[in-house]
């Protein structure tokens, strides 16, 4: 079990995380109501469409994310994945804001926010496969790669 000041840092990000998703998604229902767009429709004029595609969009890496942050946090390192996943959160927020202004303003943040996204998957799988090699095969990778640093 983990003790809750080990995953403190895991847990912040998080509460932002959930609090960013649910700022996009009041955002499209303010777009709703600015440009009359009544749910389930999801077409409407471009200003509209650009808000809505930039909320699905980051809601559909939300698991990904989440799932991500947290292995990684567990089994590699809390402060390192809580500082990717806050940088997540910021591009995740360029990426909203630029998406709703023009298509080509979402780019840059969402070419950087994969490359964060990746980061955490390598730190997670790292992790992961370190555990697994010191739990089920009783070999201690993490001692032996930290001597040879």
């Amino acid at each position: 079990m983990v003790a809750e000041e080990e995953a403190v840092g895991l847990a912040a990000v998080t509460v932002l995380a959930a609090l960013e998703q649910a700022y996009f998604s009041l955002q499209v229902i303010h777009a709703r109501r600015k440009f009359s767009v009544s749910p389930p429709a999801t077409t409407g004029p471009p200003a509209f469409e650009r808000i809505f595609r930039a909320q699905t969009n980051c809601s559909e890496y939300f698991p990904m994310f989440l799932a991500t942050l947290w292995m990684s946090g567990l089994f590699f390192s809390q402060g390192l994945s809580s500082l990717c996943g806050l940088l997540y959160l910021l591009g995740r927020l360029f990426y909203f804001h630029g998406y709703s202004q023009s298509a080509q303003r979402r780019l840059a943040p969402l070419y950087f926010c994969a490359q964060v996204l990746w980061i955490l998957i390598g730190l997670s799988s790292f992790g992961v496969c370190l555990s697994f090699c010191r739990v089920y095969l009783n070999l201690n990778l993490q001692r032996w790669l930290g001597s040879g640093l």
